[in-house]
């Protein structure tokens, strides 16, 4: 008697044989299940990277905050005092009222300056003069390259100090420690503020409107960021600032004001509280976000993109399929008399049933494992070709999951498309087998 064993590699010897005597077929055959093993690796990995950048950016941006920003209103919309002045966004009674609500652990203020940043005689249009309170480096979780951060006591005495992102330290001191310098904000005829650098922020990556929630406008590391208490002094409580090429003037009191709220599981419905505080929908000068957010955005287009992208990956592996059926009925005619030898010499039906099944397993396993293959280096080369050709940043991040379990399903395609065709070949009568020409 036979070993199972010895039984089962003369099997497995003999269906491998056979496919590798007609090599262009068995690949032609496995395309299908290549391409649809493919679209399902790229697929996991688009959607894993958009949910894991979307995760990044929440944790610097803070999971428990909420952002309230003042917004310009549309033309003719929001209030405006007269033609010349245009007064919106949030004000002094907005930040008491946001104070007032229950369950918040930190407030900030934040005022862009809207003025001129310079060093020596060389102005840096790209960098912001933000005035903000301590309390924002915790809640945005921004950390130090160098230096120090301002303190509550440089903020009571209105200290001339600031602390720059990385990109402004890059782009302002190109070859020199920003440590000990001093940049000037605004210029004297309207009010200026010199300032002594205190400290340089660690890299953030942040970008304006790089995300689909619209949570960022501006470029978190250009930022230069100085105490509140110093911008009501020398620029006063609001922003006046003339339009280029006419006489209209902008009076703003907070560009955004940052709430970090005590548990993240009460971060939209103290959203929504907020939204009803400052008037919203009907006024269009304020805009209430929170970085989760970006998660629930990331996580929808996920869903849809998986939609698409599962109905794509599953019809090819169903054209692969069929195409693994097709070409394994054929095989079975072809060796009709092979089959019938093999009956006539003690064969049983479930030995013609298994080596019919390990071909069209291996077949279908190594159209998974090419579709592995392709599919990781298309994930590892889609982003950086994405954004030469232009169209963006669309980070990807290989899922362990999705490799191994296509693996599985174009192993059990096999399986189930090859099982007729096998049971087909051993129900064959072996005396009409032996007689097929």
């Amino acid at each position: 008697m036979i070993p199972a064993t010895s039984f089962l590699f003369e099997n497995l010897r003999l269906g491998l044989k056979n496919l590798y005597l007609h090599r262009l077929r068995t690949f032609l055959t496995a395309l299908g299940i290549i391409f649809g093993v493919m679209a399902v690796i790229v697929m996991v990995a688009i959607g894993e990277g958009t949910k894991r950048d979307a995760l990044r950016q929440m944790q610097q941006l803070g999971a428990q905050n909420v952002l309230i920003r003042s917004k310009r209103p549309p033309e003719g919309a929001g209030p405006q005092s007269n033609s010349r002045i245009l007064r919106y966004g949030l004000v002094e009674t907005d930040l008491q009222r946001v104070s007032n609500v229950p369950g918040l652990s930190r407030i900030v203020p934040l005022r862009d300056s809207r003025k001129r940043v310079s060093y020596g005689t060389k102005q840096f249009p790209a960098v912001n003069g933000i005035s903000t309170t301590s309390d924002l480096f915790p809640v945005i979780n921004l950390r130090l390259s160098s230096g120090r951060f301002f303190t509550k006591t440089d903020e009571q005495q209105a200290a001339t100090v600031c602390v720059i992102g990385s990109e402004a330290a890059r782009q302002m001191f190109p070859s020199q420690d920003p440590l000990g310098a001093q940049i000037q904000v605004g210029v004297p005829s309207s009010g200026m503020a010199v300032l002594t650098v205190v400290g340089v922020l660690e890299p953030t990556g942040l970008r304006a409107n790089a995300d689909k929630a619209n949570i960022m406008v501006r470029d978190i590391d250009f930022d230069v960021y100085f105490p509140m208490s110093l911008s009501q002094t020398v620029f006063r409580n609001t922003i006046f600032r003339r339009t280029a090429g006419s006489m209209e003037m902008e009076m703003l009191e907070y560009s955004e004001i940052w709430v970090q709220v005590q548990s993240v599981d009460d971060v939209e419905q103290t959203a929504a509280i907020f939204s009803n505080i400052v008037g919203l929908p009907g006024r269009e000068d304020v805009t209430v976000k929170a970085p989760i957010e970006l998660l629930r955005a990331a996580e929808k287009t996920a869903k849809q993109f998986n939609f698409v992208l599962g109905g794509i990956a599953s019809l090819s592996l169903l054209v692969g399929g069929i195409g693994i059926m097709n070409i394994m009925l054929a095989s079975v005619t072809e060796r009709t008399r092979e089959i019938g030898i093999r009956r006539a010499l003690g064969a049983k039906q479930r030995h013609i049933t298994l080596q019919f099944l390990i071909e069209t397993t291996v077949i279908s396993q190594l159209g998974g494992l090419i579709g592995i293959a392709i599919g990781i280096s298309a994930a590892l080369v889609l982003p950086p070709l994405l954004e030469r050709l232009g169209f963006g940043d669309y980070p990807t991040a290989i899922a362990p999951w999705s490799v191994i379990g296509s693996f599985v399903i174009s192993g059990l395609t096999g399986i189930c498309f090859g099982l007729y065709p096998a049971m087909a070949a051993a129900k064959m009568n072996p005396i009409e087998a032996l007689r097929h020409e």
